[in-house]
């Protein structure tokens, strides 16, 4: 697919908890178009007006199906850029999109028994699957998402349309605060050698979780890591 800029408009800025903000965005010219587990990169300098140098931007994980007529992204406040979007991006506002990257769910897997390991917002690529048609066609598939606490679950309304798309979808939820970590070795008793492993989160997080697997004997094929940042 095509890498291009999309002039997209700011529709709904939500904050359930501070410094983690969901906007929702709607293209102004052309359609968004991109497949599940992809990532864009976003401008918004309001001088820029799509033309010359791409002026500065950061990724971010498209968590809608593409099916959908608008676009959602996830961001916690961290550095100097994400405090500008917090600090600027109002409902109305006008941003440039740079997308679609990434090939997470596009290199070949088996769609049987497979499981998705996230961290945090490690999440968000997995919910453009979750939330698509395309999904419907896992057998067995099963997630293993960590939080810090229950407050930073704020997915709950994709993963329970997830499984109104399959039925066999299988959701663990791992709070940190009264569960602990995720446990890798935990997850591959479940899982064994023969799943394939998505692994999502913070890049500590996916280079032992990685490790591991192949420590375990998974072969190297079976793992997929989404590792843009």
């Amino acid at each position: 697919m095509i890498v291009k800029k999309y002039k997209a408009r700011v529709r709904a800025i939500e904050s359930n908890l501070k410094g983690v903000y969901t906007l929702t965005f709607f293209a102004i010219e052309r359609k968004f178009r991109y497949s599940p587990g992809q990532f864009l990169h976003i401008a918004i300098d309001a001088e820029y007006d799509g033309s010359g140098q791409w002026p500065e931007s950061r990724c971010f994980s498209m968590q809608t199906s593409p099916k959908e007529e608008y676009l959602r992204i996830t961001y916690a406040v961290k550095g100097d850029f994400t405090k500008k979007m917090e600090k600027e991006l109002k409902v109305g506002s006008e941003v440039w999109l740079k997308m679609p990257y990434g090939e997470l769910f596009e290199l070949g897997h088996d769609t049987n028994n497979t499981v998705f390991i996230s961290g945090g917002t490690g999440i968000t690529p997995y919910l453009s699957l979750f939330t698509d048609s395309s999904f419907a066609n896992y057998k067995n598939p099963v997630l293993y998402a960590g939080y810090r606490n229950r407050d930073f679950n704020i997915y709950k309304e994709d993963l329970g349309k997830a499984l109104t798309i399959n039925s066999e979808f299988k959701v663990h939820n791992v709070y940190e605060d009264k569960d602990g970590t995720l446990n890798i070795d935990k997850i591959y008793k479940e899982n064994g050698n023969t799943s394939s492993y998505f692994i999502s989160g913070p890049p500590l997080m996916i280079k032992l979780f990685k490790q591991s697997l192949l420590t375990f004997g998974v072969s190297e094929t079976k793992i997929f890591t989404d590792e843009w940042e």
